[in-house]
């Protein structure tokens, strides 16, 4: 205890002094103080073993306290072990490991499985080509950067969505969509630089197909493993295999069981039986491996494949053993053709196709562009092979470009409708589709010449009958009752008419044009199917041909007079589909009444014998087929050359004329094929009867048959 500063001054001057009571008592004070000091002494060296004691037991406790507080999260390296178990980590390390990465695993998974949305399908699995066929159904031509059109799962067999199934992917409608080890297998192979196999489910073929790319990659591997989860999720199983179908190569510039079944078979998807149904399955697996047609190898391979697939639908309850012990031989395919395209003939096929199509079916360029079409023409082809070929022997036999230069850049058109209904069966547009671009069929700009004066004819007799009222349903003149129409006996304007018409006159049909006017012409020749747009002026000379109407069109008109004055408009398309639904407003028209019965059946008895002037009397009466005919005459001077001729099976047009490229007219038709051959009137005709003789020969004749028509 610290005294106060006085009373420590006051007790410091007391003991200074010393006499004082506290000076005399200091020795005292000093030895009591040192014998308590020694015996504190004692006692402390008695108990400073004790303190070391508990200091070190505490310094001790709280050591394994640290160590304990300090224990590691993980024991790796483990504590307290040596050599290899040391570096060995522990059940409870090793599970505990297990679990977390399986669960960041399963976390990832399901965050990138959430966020991957199904993609629309990419531009080359949408794109189809659109195929035109031949009117008995056989398959013309594809056009397209893809030979694929889409069908429904309905249009193809049971038999052979299940040969597929088995092929591919047995357990299809109960898996989940991929095949895992499938993936990793390819992964695997992909990182080592080898080639990919097969083992893909059909939904992981259907998303390569459709929304990803076939480069072998890792990342593309994962993209499908993902999508084709999803899709297997929330597409039905049906849409999966349709799709499937569709985009899957076969080989042959196939793509889809539809391009596919004419490739191999010449038929329909919806026609293919369950053998063939099997070859097509195999070829899936690598047509380059399994085309039977591709060599000996190939076709042994194809021939395993075939029979493993079809015991494979036994073994998986698709068919039963009763059903494939019928198929023991080999579904042989047809060889392969050539890439189809639309050299030849078959260009200007489409091309008046399309222009039907676009006029009557309101499709657009657009929409055929975009392809998946499935046009059915009224083209047969055997009459369109034997149309090129009397053209091509014409040529070749009367025409010599390297000799004569009037014979240099001549061209050729020809038409052949079918009368009863206007169809379009055959068509000979030029040389070649991919050289020589214009139609020459189709082409408005060379004119009719004489080929027209029957239609002056009609409409003076029509102008000189009984009546002009309308037919009630406002399509034309009514039809006339037998004796309207003034007989053609000597002195008539109709008798002048004939003999101008069979002799080629042209003044008779100038007169009768001012006389009836020039617009009733027209009218009656445009009602018989010319287009407006293709007539001339009406000036004087309009009543011998100026007007420039298509081989097409003057085929289908000069059947109006073997239909007794009904004309029927020309069509090209029977029908088209795409995805399945028909386009309406295709197909034959109603024929509708252009002139009366008389009129036609009066012009017709000319156009009869024009026909025989310029090809000559019937050499057998009792096989000749009477016919009708029109065209340029020794008096035309419009730089063309025409020749119509007209059956109850067939009307065809052939029309011969001079063009040069970047010279606006024709050229002059003067000289070409020699100076006899009526600036080249002689040829058209013998076309038609090349043609003629091959599409609609005559029927042999009958014993004791007398002739079928009088002249």
């Amino acid at each position: 205890m610290r005294l106060p500063r006085k009373r420590r001054a006051a007790r410091t001057a007391r003991t200074d002094d010393p006499s004082s009571p506290e000076r005399r008592e200091a020795p005292d004070r000093a030895r009591s103080r040192t014998r308590r000091g020694m015996r504190r002494g004692a006692d402390h060296g008695t108990s400073h073993g004790t303190d070391r004691e508990t200091a070190t037991d505490r310094r001790k406790s709280h050591g394994s306290g640290s160590r304990k507080a300090r224990r590691r999260l993980i024991d790796f390296p483990r504590h307290g072990r040596r050599g290899r178990r040391r570096w060995t980590p522990s059940w409870k390390l090793a599970s505990g490991l297990f679990l977390l990465f399986t669960g960041a695993l399963a976390g990832l998974f399901t965050a990138i499985y959430l966020q991957v949305e199904i993609p629309d399908a990419h531009d080359s699995a949408r794109r189809q080509a659109t195929v035109y066929y031949w009117a008995d159904g056989s398959r013309m031509v594809s056009v397209g950067e893809v030979n694929r059109q889409d069908v429904q799962l309905s249009q193809v067999p049971e038999s052979v969505q299940a040969a597929v199934i088995a092929a591919e992917n047995a357990d299809f409608y109960s898996d989940s969509g991929v095949s895992v080890t499938g993936i990793g297998r390819a992964a695997l192979n992909i990182v080592k630089g080898k080639e990919t196999q097969g083992g893909s489910t059909i939904t992981q073929q259907y998303v390569k197909n459709t929304y990803l790319s076939q480069d072998q990659t890792v990342q593309r591997k994962i993209k499908e493993l993902f999508l084709s989860l999803k899709v297997s999720n929330q597409r039905p199983k049906a849409e999966i295999l349709e799709g499937y179908l569709n985009t899957s190569w076969f080989g042959r510039d196939a793509y889809g069981v539809q391009a596919a079944a004419y490739a191999y078979y010449g038929i329909p998807a919806k026609d293919l039986d369950p053998s063939q149904g099997a070859l097509l399955a195999a070829v899936l697996k690598g047509a380059e491996s399994f085309d039977p047609s591709l060599g000996a190898n190939n076709h042994k391979r194809a021939e395993d494949r075939w029979a493993w697939i079809l015991d494979r639908q036994v073994a998986t309850g698709s068919m039963s053993a009763g059903e494939r012990a019928k198929y023991t031989r080999f579904p042989e395919p047809k060889p392969p053709a050539k890439p189809t395209s639309q050299a030849g003939q078959t260009g200007y096929l489409v091309d008046i196709a399309n222009k039907y199509l676009k006029s009557r079916g309101g499709i657009t360029d657009k929409d055929l562009a975009s392809g998946g079409y499935a046009v059915h023409t009224t083209f047969e082809k055997d009459k369109e092979v034997a149309l090129t070929k009397a053209v091509e022997q014409v040529r070749a036999e009367r025409l010599d470009p390297k000799k004569r230069a009037e014979d240099q850049f001549v061209q050729v058109g020809a038409a052949s409708i079918r009368p009863k209904d206007g169809a379009v069966v055959a068509v000979y547009g030029g040389s070649d589709a991919i050289e020589h671009f214009t139609n020459n069929a189709d082409t408005s700009g060379v004119p009719a010449a004489s080929a027209f004066k029957p239609f002056v004819f009609a409409a003076a007799l029509e102008a000189e009958s009984v009546g002009g009222e309308r037919s009630a349903d406002g399509e034309g003149p009514a039809p006339r009752k037998p004796g309207a129409i003034r007989p053609s006996g000597p002195g008539t304007a109709a008798a002048e008419l004939h003999k101008a018409l069979v002799s080629s006159d042209h003044t008779p049909f100038v007169e009768a044009g001012k006389k009836i006017g020039l617009k009733a012409v027209k009218e009656l020749a445009v009602s018989s199917g010319l287009r407006e747009d293709s007539m001339a002026k009406l000036e004087p000379t309009f009543s011998i041909g100026t007007s420039t109407p298509s081989a097409v069109r003057l085929a289908s008109a000069y059947t109006t007079f073997v239909n007794q004055g009904r004309a029927t408009e020309p069509y090209s398309v029977t029908r088209v589909e795409r995805h399945g639904v028909a386009v309406d407003g295709l197909g034959a028209a109603k024929p509708r009444r252009a002139m009366s019965s008389d009129a036609a059946s009066i012009v017709g008895s000319a156009l009869r014998e024009v026909g025989w002037r310029v090809v000559g009397p019937p050499k057998d009466q009792r096989t000749h087929v009477p016919f009708m005919a029109g065209g340029t005459g020794p008096n035309d001077r419009m730089n063309s050359a025409w020749f119509i001729g007209a059956t109850t099976e067939l009307s065809t047009s052939v029309v011969m004329f001079r063009t040069k490229p970047d010279v606006p007219q024709l050229l002059p038709m003067q000289g070409v094929g020699g100076p006899d051959s009526a600036r080249g009137s002689a040829f058209p005709p013998l076309i038609w009867e090349a043609y003629t003789d091959v599409a609609a020969p005559a029927p042999p004749p009958q014993a004791g048959s007398g002739p079928r028509i009088s002249p």
